[in-house]
């Protein structure tokens, strides 16, 4: 038998063999003997004969295809039946050719592997996948203090309205707080995990012990503020509060700088019997729990309606035209005034609208320079001229055209008219003052 690899049997005889290195082989072992010319010739010449009466049959009675037309005749003989090329098939050259000449026939191709085009390919906007679902979850929001930051904390069974008091667990322990934000469902992605639950709607003994606190907290204020004498500490004291279940009691101060109390808070454990917290605070916050009034006459701020300081900057003034004064621009607290973020998002966006001082405008009565702007009234005062005695006029900025910025010496003083070293376009390129 002979021996088999991959699942075929080598050697053998010619018809289990093809190729040049099996009749090699097959020579080497003397599998068979070679065929004389004469044989192989009349071997030719038989199938050479039954091709053509097989082809001569073939063509004198056509086999329909299908669809009703007759089949094609290839160079095998063999009938193929006729295709037609959809909207979308890609030709070949080969039968744009054919569709020039009318007179010459096309040739014949197997259009089983033309690329069909999808119709999506044509649409001007990608479908769009639906967004995945989030998860969402029950919440509440509870505050602490009337001026203070909203809390979420997961409502469990309890439907809370606004307004309602209630107990909840905190990371300082067991508080007592006001529901701002009723029961609502929130995605988890956006949430703090884990969220801490509301222990349960709070009853009038809670009330009660609640309102006892504020008193104990008055008087642990007057006795802390008294120590801190004692001990001739620099420190302000501004609000003691006690826990919900009197575990800590902890006082508020501000200084300007570290203070060693140490002392302080071994004397307050020995007087209160609770563990002491004494905790430094900035000026803005003491000013917060303190309140006041403001230079505008109304209550500070912050300690009505703002939960955040947000970052205040003196560049915010300058957007707004305001006097750079520090009196005028500060609060009650020395910081920068906290209304002074209210309107700078409306200043920047009506900033990008309105040509800038010093800058190059191009209006119906001339050429001139922006020497005064109102941002939000969006009317801007133009000197048609780099001399003091030329004529200014008003325009609004729909009336002018910004060419470019005016360049100006800078010597340690204001900017002066006369001083001008000239204008720079958009483009960078400078254009010398006449």
């Amino acid at each position: 038998m002979p021996e088999e690899k991959n699942g075929l049997p080598q050697g053998g005889t010619g018809e289990n063999n093809s190729g040049k290195n099996g009749g090699r082989n097959k020579r080497r072992r003397g599998g068979h003997n070679r065929r004389k010319p004469e044989e192989k010739r009349a071997d030719r010449t038989s199938e050479q004969g039954g091709a053509k009466s097989d082809t001569a049959a073939n063509a004198s009675q056509p086999t329909p295809s299908g669809d009703g037309s007759p089949r094609r005749r290839g160079k095998n003989g063999r009938g193929a039946p006729a295709r037609r090329l959809s909207p979308n098939v890609i030709m070949t050259d080969a039968d744009e050719r054919a569709e020039d000449k009318p007179n010459v026939r096309a040739p014949e191709y197997d259009t089983s592997h033309y690329l069909e085009i999808p119709d999506h390919w044509f649409d001007e906007e990608p479908v769009s996948l639906p967004a995945e679902p989030q998860e969402m979850t029950d919440i509440v929001g509870v505050r602490f203090k009337d001026s203070g930051k909203v809390y979420y904390f997961a409502p469990t069974d309890y439907v809370c309205r606004e307004g309602m008091d209630v107990i909840v667990e905190t990371a300082r322990g067991i508080e007592y707080g006001t529901i701002a934000i009723p029961n609502k469902k929130e995605p988890v992605s956006s949430l703090v995990a884990p969220l801490r639950p509301v222990v349960r709607i709070a009853t009038d003994a809670d009330r009660e012990r609640h309102e006892k606190n504020r008193e104990r907290e008055e008087e642990a204020f007057r006795i802390c503020a008294r120590k801190i004498e004692e001990h001739g500490l620099g420190m302000k004291l501004v609000e003691a509060e006690y826990a919900f279940d009197n575990s800590k009691l902890t006082f508020f101060f501000s200084a300007d700088g570290r203070v060693d109390f140490r002392e302080l808070v071994k004397d307050l454990a020995s007087v209160f019997r609770t563990r002491i917290e004494l905790r430094q605070i900035g000026i803005r916050d003491e000013a917060k729990l303190l309140g006041g009034i403001g230079i505008c006459g109304r209550p500070f701020c912050c300690s009505t309606f703002l939960y955040d300081f947000n970052q205040v900057s003196i560049r915010m003034a300058k957007e707004q035209n305001l006097s750079l004064n520090s009196a005028k621009i500060s609060g009650t607290c020395g910081r920068l005034m906290c209304c002074l973020r209210y309107e700078n998002d409306t200043y920047e966006a009506e900033a990008k609208l309105t040509p800038r001082v010093d800058s190059i405008v191009k209006t119906k009565d001339g050429t001139g320079y922006v020497i005064e702007s109102q941002t939000l009234a969006g009317i801007i005062k133009v000197r048609l001229g780099d001399a003091d005695d030329a004529p200014v006029k008003t325009f609004t900025r729909d009336e002018v055209t910004v060419i470019g910025r005016r360049r100006s010496r800078r010597d340690g003083r204001e900017n002066d008219d006369n001083e001008s070293d000239g204008i720079v376009t958009d483009d960078g390129e400078t254009i010398p003052a006449e």
